[in-house]
């Protein structure tokens, strides 16, 4: 008894350190080569190397539905996060560059990612779909690095846009194709079945899930800004509403058949535009930042334990390691760039984009989503490739979003100083020096 009660209060202390750490690290790692969830993982591994925490790393199969609906509820407060922090009014030319991720990269990543993980002998048919649906989302949690800044803070560069808004969307896109993999992973399969697929999950429940999260947005922001002073909800100053907000529209649209995902994202863009120079933006947004940040930290504290000593990349071999190689170097970069052929982007901020497509919870969620749901073969070997390619990302897209931002950042302040200089000097000479 007394030993339970030891571990309970190092229990409690563990979690005091790591909600300390949250707040903390993001400032120490500000400017570092080094982002929050590498240092998560390796905690993570370290805390779980303790003898009284080894017992708890296990693999993810034994708790499905638990890694399921945790890695949901993370990735549902960070697509209401995204969404606060968009200033910029949805459009299809203000979004132009959102809608070719959209509608040329994430097809093309879909169908190369399927056919890599099929040639290589990765996965059969319906779980190389599956992993394709799983991968070709950007992850709105561990992306937050490459996101735009808070509401009306100005930190909304073409790039920034592009990765927030496409992470808002895509997650919620990519679920009709995870249906359809769960789908083909049952034995009578038929061409009824796919056209039933087409009608009901691919436009049925994706109009469904944006219209509805719209309706609510907007009427949860005529409470929140335009009832009377007295009774309105931004009155009460509470950042936490953004988490009702975010549980209400994704409780109801998933009840009525929608989207979930997509309805949260779309809710929190209604929201933002129902009074978009409120100062309560701030609170909520800072609200649900800071609640993304825990449960990331405390997800990414688990997944680095479970690496260890939790058998998740048990069975990890070469041709996973091509794939992984293949889907983060070579599938999103080129998929990426040939998606913005013409935008008029200049070409380091395409770089950035087509780099930065981030995998992580929302990766996690939807592959333990098609297991508890689905019938695949050989699971552990679908957890191993998707633990790999999260891991890969976390380490590879951790390293290098600070100095490619920096750069970025540095480029675009010397373009803009270029271009507030006058067309001639002085005597006719250009300032090109021509």
């Amino acid at each position: 008894m007394e030993l339970s009660h030891q571990f309970y209060v190092l229990l409690l202390a563990g979690l005091g350190v790591l909600v300390l750490m949250t707040a903390w690290l993001p400032m120490l790692l500000r400017r570092a080569p080094l982002s929050l969830p590498i240092l998560c993982v390796a905690v993570g591994a370290a805390l779980f190397a303790l003898p009284p925490l080894r017992p708890f790393a296990v693999h993810p199969l034994r708790f499905p539905v638990l890694v399921e609906r945790l890695s949901e509820l993370v990735v549902i407060v960070s697509l209401m996060g995204a969404g606060l922090k968009i200033d910029r009014m949805i459009g299809l030319r203000s979004w132009s560059l959102t809608w070719r991720l959209l509608g040329i990269a994430m097809p093309i990543t879909m169908l190369v990612v399927a056919g890599l993980a099929w040639g290589l002998g990765v996965a059969g048919p319906a779980a190389a779909l599956l992993i394709a649906a799983v991968l070709a989302p950007t992850d709105p949690v561990l992306a937050s690095d490459v996101q735009v800044g808070g509401p009306g803070e100005g930190k909304e560069d073409e790039a920034r846009f592009a990765l927030t808004s496409e992470a808002g969307l895509n997650d919620g896109l990519a679920f009709p194709f995870v249906h359809l993999a769960i789908a083909l992973s049952a034995a009578s399969f038929g061409s009824g079945d796919l056209l039933e697929w087409f009608g009901r999950d691919l436009l049925w429940k994706t109009f469904l899930g944006a219209a509805a999260g719209y309706a609510i947005g907007r009427g949860l922001g005529y409470l929140t800004f335009h009832l009377p002073m007295r009774a309105s909800l931004s009155r009460t100053g509470d950042g936490f509403v953004a988490l009702a907000v975010t549980l209400i529209a994704y409780g109801v649209v998933e009840m009525l058949g929608g989207f979930g995902f997509l309805a949260v994202f779309v809710s929190a863009l209604a929201l933002r535009n129902a009074s978009r120079d409120d100062d309560y933006h701030d609170r909520l947004h800072g609200f649900a930042e800071e609640a993304e940040r825990l449960l990331m930290m405390v997800l990414l504290v688990l997944f680095g334990g479970i690496l260890a000593f939790g058998g998740l990349l048990a069975g990890f071999d070469w041709l996973m390691l091509l794939f992984v190689a293949g889907v983060l170097l070579a599938v999103r970069p080129a998929a990426g760039l040939l998606s913005l052929v013409g935008s008029k982007l200049p070409w380091r901020e395409q770089l950035v984009i087509s780099f930065f497509g981030i995998r992580g919870m929302g990766s996690i969620y939807y592959l333990a989503f098609a297991l508890n749901h689905g019938s695949f073969a050989d699971p552990r070997r679908l957890w191993a490739i998707i633990g790999g390619v999260v891991l890969a990302s976390i380490l590879l897209h951790g390293v290098t979003v600070t100095p490619a931002l920096r750069l970025l950042d540095r480029w675009q302040r010397r373009r803009g100083e270029i271009s507030r200089l006058p067309p001639t000097l002085p005597g006719g000479q250009r300032h090109d020096g021509q």
